[in-house]
């Protein structure tokens, strides 16, 4: 079985050429794109270049990015039925006796393209009628090639073994989807605090890897398609599927999460100093962050320190030494659409190509800008052509930036596990955002009139107070 492809084989174009079809009715409109592949087709034209033959095999490029945008047209079931469908048509294996010389040219190609899609998109072959297709017509290429029937039982082994790998997603390393809310101060006596349990910045950094990796690890590339479907206006009434991004969801869920145990740890100690200490352990696990290439926890601990909650303590910030996180932030600058942070990001990309350890192959984007990144290429350019043709160039470019992204997501985390460290960040109790205002007016008085307002409405709601 194949390895998952990288993002270089995803998007450079192979030598194969196109398979022995004639586009219809001016079916290319502009310059190739991959080894024959049209820059827009027909669906049918585009379904028929994935299809191999005995002298082709389409390019691992066009593969990725057509199976990746496919979906946006036609249920990935259905589109197995169609090419095995074309397989045994084109191949007449259908018939009472195969060309066996034929076959064997055949044979590898069909379990090459089977093993890459099952490798890749693991989440298409759910379904018992997934697995009835591929057994199907391995089947019928079986005789003439027991390794064939070897293989496919190779290929549906490594399958379910990913399937149940999958199966245990990142909701349960959340807990539940709320995790516990303090409204007010517990007592001291109950309190745990992070840095009871982490003082090192660079240990904490790498758990905070430890988490963004196992979250990463679940995300399939079809939901970043999935999480932005527009229904086709020429598919059938039925939408293409129904809610299957919870993986993504889950791991915004985190993102979320990381902000407000920040903010939390910062709001709970009583006294100011105390405070200021845990802004400056959190400026230097953030920093840690940065040099690991982990900056989807950098921005969310930058994020945390940010809420109005904690930036409005001025007190506490005024024994804070902010020149290393004025450095950060200018790393995660908006201005000039995160111009800062896209270099870095660049060059964490290179240094993981290159890499001579583990540690340097880790890269970890800013991961809300990255769903934007893709939501404005798909609402930037539409999904077909007014000839009703797919846009294909396109999807190259969505293939392109998804791919990137899947080849960072599958490097193994090189540190070290300490399970009462993670342990904490998934189940630790966090300040609702009414709890973290709370806790910031407890610890420095409000200093306006709006402020003086909030408290109290505040104090009403949650303490019952007047």
């Amino acid at each position: 079985i194949p390895q998952t492809l990288s993002a270089s084989d995803m998007v450079t174009p192979g030598r194969l050429g196109p398979p022995p079809t004639e586009p219809t009715d001016g079916e290319q409109a502009g310059q190739p794109l991959l080894g024959g592949a049209p820059s827009s087709a027909s669906l049918d034209t585009l379904i028929q270049h994935l299809v191999p033959t005995a002298d082709y095999y389409p390019e691992k490029a066009y593969i990725f990015t057509f199976l990746l945008s496919s979906r946006l047209f036609i249920e990935p079931q259905e589109l197995l039925a169609r090419v095995c469908h074309l397989c045994i048509e084109q191949q007449q294996l259908d018939k009472p006796v195969l060309d066996k010389a034929q076959v064997r040219k055949f044979g590898p190609k069909l379990l090459q393209l089977l093993a890459e899609w099952t490798e890749t998109f693991p989440r298409d072959f759910q379904e018992e009628s997934a697995i009835g297709h591929l057994k199907d017509v391995v089947g019928r290429i079986a005789p003439c090639d027991e390794a064939y029937r070897k293989r496919m039982h190779q290929l549906l082994q490594a399958l379910h073994q990913k399937l149940a790998a999958l199966g245990q997603g990142p909701e349960s390393l959340l807990g539940t989807d709320r995790p516990v809310s303090y409204r007010t101060k517990p007592p001291a006596s109950i309190h745990r605090e992070l840095l009871g349990i982490c003082n090192d910045p660079y240990m904490l950094a790498q758990q905070l890897t430890h988490v963004e990796l196992e979250q990463l690890r679940h995300i399939g590339p079809e939901e970043f398609v999935q999480a932005f479907v527009n229904k086709d206006p020429l598919a059938s009434t039925k939408p293409c599927f129904g809610d299957k991004t919870n993986n993504l969801e889950a791991y915004v869920k985190w993102f979320n999460r990381l902000c407000y145990l920040v903010a939390t740890e910062i709001c709970m100690p009583a006294k100011k100093r105390r405070r200021a200490q845990v802004i400056e352990f959190f400026t230097d696990v953030a920093r840690e962050c940065f040099n690991i290439g982990n900056f989807n926890s950098l921005m969310a601990i930058i994020s945390g320190m940010n809420m109005s909650p904690v930036s409005r303590l001025k007190k506490t910030w005024a024994k804070v030494q902010t020149a290393k996180l004025f450095i950060l932030e200018h790393q995660m600058d908006p201005m000039g659409n995160f111009c800062n942070y896209r270099t870095a990001l660049r060059g964490a990309a290179h240094r993981s190509l290159t890499a001579h350890s583990s540690q340097e192959k880790i890269v970890i984007p800013f991961f809300s800008l990255l769903i934007k990144d893709i939501y404005f290429l798909n609402e930037g350019c539409a999904n077909r052509l007014p000839n009703g043709h797919v846009n294909f160039e396109k999807f190259l470019e969505l293939a392109k930036q998804v791919g990137e992204f899947i080849t960072w997501k599958q490097v193994e985390c090189p540190f070290e596990q300490d399970l009462s460290i993670t342990h904490y960040l998934h189940t630790a109790p966090i300040f609702s955002e009414d709890g973290l205002y709370l806790a910031s007016y407890e610890s420095e008085s409000p200093e306006n009139q709006t402020e003086k307002e909030r408290w109290k409405s505040l104090r009403s709601s949650i303490l019952g107070k007047t």
